[in-house]
């Protein structure tokens, strides 16, 4: 008979999986033939057997219906900043539900939208959360599927960068590097540096990565530019070895041509037709300098105070009707971007007429120490000649140096012997010309000096001296002391007119500080007063921002707990002080002699387990440069008493009439509180003792017996106790016992007076009477 069979999710038919040996062949589910061997069944329960397996079919049938699908394939490789879907298709279901979750069970970090068969799963922009395993679930009522999609992110969104540190130069070396921004992982970047097509250097990112982080890689070349490296061509190659990337994605490239320079050099200029020229004239001059790329020439003008007037940007400079004052120096600089070649030429303008002239002008200040250089210059004459000389006939001190229609007087270095008026004379021919020159000397070459008397406290009157040293003439001088933008003091120096020689000049002020001026600007202006010379050059300044100090003060000191501890505890000492500027502190501990021993400059002072050998004076110096202040505390450890003892000197066992000195010490600190006792059954007697010691004088035999020392404090007691053994002196003649003494004294007093109180009283029972009258005039 014909039964249908249904392909199982192992892959077998329905058949296969039967009892009794059953096979299918056939083609297809539905048309598929199912042939019984082996034991034969009887028609009634084959029907039976065919409605099972029709029913088993069905449910394999379904089983196998139900099944989902995800794209794209895993693993997914999602460049970071990107956005990237995740779908996930259910077949064989009308209504599926689905859900997503990473293995770990960390966010998803993405949006999920579901619609009919189908869920989507978007990450964007993808990040670094977004590198996870992915499972998407379909739930189909009791049935349920997942699909697991590997996500890994990578990024490499740029192409490498060329930087080169400086320009090219031949010769030089050059440090070339590549950049390749914001890569992950970079434990699969591999670098080249190329340079026409030739690899410089390369480099592979092996090391472990410590975090998940986009990275900048870079590598770097040094090489040596040549002339022919012109033109060709510096490649940087990044590649990026993951496999699931497409090819033109891991790769990235960037080429830049090489463009090599040379500094200028071999500057030469020409001159048509000279250098000396008359007024009226012309001149052409041409500058050439070799370097690669070709210099750009530039024309200027060197000034009398050394800086360059711009002329021109072209090689050639053509001056047409030149006057005297274009007579100078010229300067041709061949320049480019890695450097500057420059050639200097003068060009002198003579005047036609014969004319004298004498420079720098007809006075001249020059500065102690420096040069100045004296011009004396003819026109109008070929051959002139040239003296010097002074108008007082004194020693030229100075170079003398005539070329052509020049002559020059260098005065170098100048003292104050050339302070004089120089006369330059020219002869030309038969003609005679003379010009004359005065130079002035002068001396100013350092800034004033501010010098207070010590430091500035608050209250206490401080001096302020501005020195400016050096001067000459000092009767130029002037000084002003400014304080917080005031005059405090003027002063001009009008005496030494006549005195050449170099002088200090002072200004000194009294006054008392303040808080208040404390940031103040303490200023002293000098000025030379000198008309030849720029106001600049004849005034210079100091200043000094003041700071005043307050003396330390209200020093003090905080115990915690307190300053007196037991043994084994923490004790904290914080010290305070004030002034200005904030006092430095110093702790110490003052010795037995006096001295201090240092100990700390922090401001608290901590003992975490504090000894006996602790306890002292503590001192805390609050210092500045304005003085110092102090305070002390006295720290006592206290400790349980020990080490006590107890002595009888000169011995425990004495005879009647020794003194005995009973002492009890104890070695703890602080001192502790001692009794003696001695001990009786009628109860204990406290003994008056010095210091511990107590003296018995001539010791008697009821002096003998237990003696006890009690030590204690607030910590604990201690108690100590000897026995005294007093022994009679047996045969000794000299002893008398004090007692026996008394009793004797007492008894020749009382019975004396007994005998005259017995006469009296007979004597008056005789008369009746008693007279005290009569009893002093009985010779009895």
């Amino acid at each position: 008979m014909s039964l249908p069979t249904a392909p199982t999710a192992a892959g077998q038919s329905g058949a296969d999986r039967l009892p009794g040996h059953v096979r299918s062949r056939g083609r297809g589910r539905s048309g598929s033939r199912c042939v019984l061997l082996g034991q034969q069944r009887p028609p009634g329960k084959m029907e039976g057997i065919s409605g099972a397996l029709t029913l088993l079919w069905m449910v394999f049938a379904a089983a196998q219906a139900f099944r989902i699908e995800s794209s794209p394939e895993s693993p997914v490789m999602a460049p970071i900043g990107a956005s990237v879907s995740l779908t996930c298709s259910a077949t064989g279901c009308e209504a599926p539900a689905f859900s997503w979750r990473t293995q770990i069970d960390s966010p998803l970090s993405g949006r999920v939208q579901s619609a009919g068969s189908t869920s989507t799963l978007t990450m964007d922009p993808v990040s670094f959360e977004n590198e996870h395993s992915y499972l998407c679930t379909a739930t189909c009522g009791d049935r349920k599927a997942e699909r697991n999609i590997e996500v890994h992110v990578y990024s490499f969104p740029k192409d490498p960068e060329i930087h080169l540190r400086g320009p090219l130069q031949v010769g030089q070396p050059v440090t070339a590097t590549c950049l390749v921004p914001d890569v992950y992982p970079f434990d699969r970047l591999e670098i080249d540096l190329l340079k026409d097509n030739r690899v410089l250097k390369n480099q592979e990112f092996l090391e472990p990565m410590e975090s998940k982080s986009l990275e900048n890689m870079s590598l770097e070349v040094t090489f040596t530019p040549t002339r022919e490296d012109m033109g060709k061509a510096l490649v940087c190659r990044a590649t990026l070895h993951i496999n699931e990337v497409a090819e033109e994605l891991r790769k990235r490239e960037t080429t830049k041509e090489l463009q090599v320079y040379v500094s200028p050099r071999d500057t030469t200029v020409s001159v048509s037709p000279s250098t000396r020229l008359l007024e009226g004239g012309s001149v052409t001059m041409t500058c050439a300098s070799q370097g690669l790329p070709a210099p750009q020439i530039f024309w200027s003008k060197k000034l009398d105070n050394g800086n360059l007037q711009p002329l021109s940007g072209n090689a050639t400079l053509t001056l047409i009707a030149m006057r005297m004052e274009d007579s100078g120096i010229y300067v041709c600089a061949g320049v480019n971007l890695v450097g500057e070649d420059r050639k200097e030429v003068e060009l002198l303008v003579q005047e036609k007429p014969f004319t004298v002239e004498i420079g720098p002008g007809p006075q001249v200040a020059a500065w102690l120490g420096g040069a100045v250089v004296l011009t004396c210059g003819a026109t109008g004459c070929e051959a002139p000649s040239f003296s010097w000389r002074t108008q007082m006939d004194s020693p030229l001190s100075g170079q003398v140096r005539s070329e052509g229609p020049r002559s020059t007087l260098t005065l170098s270095p100048v003292g104050l012997e050339n302070e004089h008026s120089y006369l330059c004379t020219v002869t030309c021919g038969r003609k005679k010309l003379e010009k004359g020159v005065k130079v002035d000397v002068y001396s100013f070459p350092r800034d004033p000096e501010i010098e207070t008397s010590g430091v500035l406290v608050s209250g206490s009157p401080v001096t302020v001296s501005c020195k400016v040293p050096d001067v000459y003439p000092l009767e130029r001088l002037e000084i002003q002391l400014l304080k917080g933008g005031r005059v405090v003091k003027n002063k001009n120096f009008l005496m030494g007119a006549d005195k050449k020689s170099l002088e200090t000049g002072s200004l000194d002020v009294t006054f008392v500080p303040t808080t208040e001026d404390t940031g103040e600007a303490l200023v002293c202006l000098a000025q030379l007063h000198v008309d030849e010379l720029d106001v600049e050059a004849t005034q210079r300044q100091s200043s000094q921002t003041l700071s005043v100090h307050i003396a330390p003060r209200n020093t003090s000191i905080l115990v915690s707990p307190s300053s007196v501890l037991e043994e084994g505890s923490s004790v904290t000492m914080t010290c305070s002080s004030d002034g200005l500027p904030a006092p430095r502190l110093r702790w110490s501990r003052q010795l037995q002699n006096g001295q201090l021993q240092f100990l700390s400059e922090n401001t608290t002072l901590t003992f975490t387990s504090t000894r006996r050998e602790d306890s002292g004076i503590y001192v805390c110096e609050g210092s500045s440069l304005a003085g110092t202040s102090r305070n002390e505390v006295e720290l006592i450890i206290q400790v349980a008493p020990k080490d006590m003892q107890l002595t009888a000197s000169p011995s425990e066992s004495v005879k009647e009439g020794d003194t005995v000195i009973i002492s009890c010490t104890c070695g703890n600190v602080p001192k502790t509180w001692i009794i003696l006792k001695k001990k009786a059954e009628s109860g204990d007697t406290v003994l008056k003792s010095i210091e511990g010691a107590y003296t018995i004088h001539k010791a008697q035999l009821e002096d003998a017996g237990v003696y006890e020392c009690e030590s204690k404090n607030e910590r604990g007691l201690q108690s100590r106790s000897i026995t005294l053994d007093v022994k009679g002196r047996e045969g000794s003649k000299d002893y008398f016992s004090p007692r026996l003494l008394v009793l004797y004294c007492v008894s020749s007093l009382v019975i004396p007076a007994i005998g005259m109180i017995v006469y009296f009283v007979r004597k008056a029972n005789m008369k009746g009477s008693y007279s005290l009258v009569e009893a002093q005039k009985s010779k009895v």
